[in-house]
């Protein structure tokens, strides 16, 4: 077992990058599931999911900027990501940034950015599984049960493949309590959406379907997995042996903010 900050093949760095990665590449296949003209635009310094219909619009319309780029680079990257949200009439969308560069922090300030939400990139060799395989049973995994335990609307993703997604639940009495996403990129697996109904938590679910969706995701041939975390849940998944890889800071133009 690789020790914490042991340095190799997956070091911290190496972490966020396949988690980046895999991370486009869901939001990549979300846009193929949605209606209009969604779109994930691959730019110098920026990805940007461009998501200009509802019901995603409201979700998904979300940029990923590189780290430590040079002033000139960030002054590009900024300006392409304004131009094609612009270009689509969405004036909602989040900036993300590794509390890291603090560079780019500052040049999204300077624009009248603001800093709106936070989450803690997280990342994991799947040698490294820090707790047992869960003995829970798993419910039958339907869509359009998990969309409305989720919240979200019945045509959400609609024209997705949904078998392209790895969608693991948990349900009692017949009603699924609590489910979690899963979305493999090359051999990095990306764990999403993991959520609890709220009489059904405090039960460790979050923890073993997390747990359930990493063992399998080695059973797949996965090498690492990768999620981000809400400050609430980082125990959790530090607990099935998850690393933290920094913060990743949302930023939102002042018209745009929520």
């Amino acid at each position: 077992m690789t020790a914490p900050n042991q340095l190799g093949p997956f070091g911290r760095a190496e972490l966020y990058r396949r988690g980046s990665d895999t991370l486009l590449a869901s939001w990549a296949e979300y846009a193929r599931g949605a209606a209009g003209a969604a779109t994930v635009h691959r730019l110098p310094g920026v990805a940007a999911a461009v998501f200009p219909d509802e019901p995603e619009r409201a979700v998904y319309n979300n940029a990923l900027l590189e780290r430590d780029m040079g002033p000139g680079g960030r002054a590009d990257a900024l300006d392409a990501m304004e131009a094609v949200y612009a270009a689509a009439g969405v004036t909602r969308f989040a900036a993300w940034v590794h509390e890291s560069d603090e560079p780019l922090r500052a040049e999204l300030e300077r624009r009248g950015y603001t800093l709106d939400t936070t989450t803690r990139a997280m990342g994991m060799a799947l040698d490294d599984i820090a707790v047992a395989r869960p003995r829970i049973d798993l419910g039958p995994a339907d869509w359009s049960e998990y969309l409305r335990m989720d919240g979200l609307p019945p045509d959400f993703l609609s024209a997705a493949d949904h078998a392209s997604f790895h969608l693991l639940a948990v349900c009692v009495d017949g009603e699924m309590v609590a489910a979690a996403l899963a979305y493999d990129f090359g051999d990095d697996c990306g764990i999403y959406n993991v959520g609890t109904v709220e009489k059904a938590r405090r039960r460790g679910l979050g923890t073993a379907l997390t747990a359930a969706q990493a063992y399998d995701a080695r059973d797949r041939s996965c090498r690492t997995a990768s999620l981000q975390s809400t400050t609430v849940a980082e125990r959790v998944y530090a607990a099935v042996g998850f690393r933290d890889l920094g913060r990743i800071l949302e930023y939102v133009p002042m018209e745009g903010a929520r």
